[in-house]
């Protein structure tokens, strides 16, 4: 079990996403998630299940996705204080999906994310704060 930087070939691509690979099963895998959301001080405000919704559509998906929407109240206050256009890029999401038989759990990085759309300093040190957080959810549940 590795943490890997997958994406395009391109590095600036590449260091937006955190992706781990984990022998658990899908659903294993999403249950140690939520545990790990709750023992880094967030809450899951909701799951959507891609696949299931995919399929239940009349598309032949074969592969699992849930992402799971978090959210750290005091973090999420100190970004819409700073810029309340940063909304759209709330709540974190933490995915665990199935890849060509392989469980994954990842994320976009935060840090990358919002220094995108903001330059504030105070939006850099809670996004750095952030992702460490939501990183170790991803170690911890992997």
């Amino acid at each position: 079990m590795r943490a890997a930087h997958v994406g395009p070939a391109t590095k600036s691509s590449s260091v937006m996403y955190y992706i781990v690979e984990t022998d658990k099963p899908f659903d294993q895998a999403s249950t140690d998630l939520e545990a790990a959301v709750s023992h880094f001080g967030f809450g899951v405000l909701h799951i959507h299940d891609l696949g299931a919704t995919l399929r239940s559509k009349g598309i032949d998906f074969e592969e699992q996705c849930r992402v799971f929407e978090v959210c750290n109240p005091v973090q999420a206050a100190k970004v819409l204080s700073a810029d309340m256009r940063l909304n759209m890029a709330l709540p974190c999401r933490i995915s665990v999906f199935t890849e060509k038989g392989k469980t994954k759990i990842g994320l976009i990085k935060p840090v990358q994310m919002l220094s995108a759309l903001s330059q504030d300093p105070t939006l850099a040190e809670v996004s750095k704060e952030v992702e460490a957080k939501t990183i170790q959810m991803v170690d911890a549940a992997k």
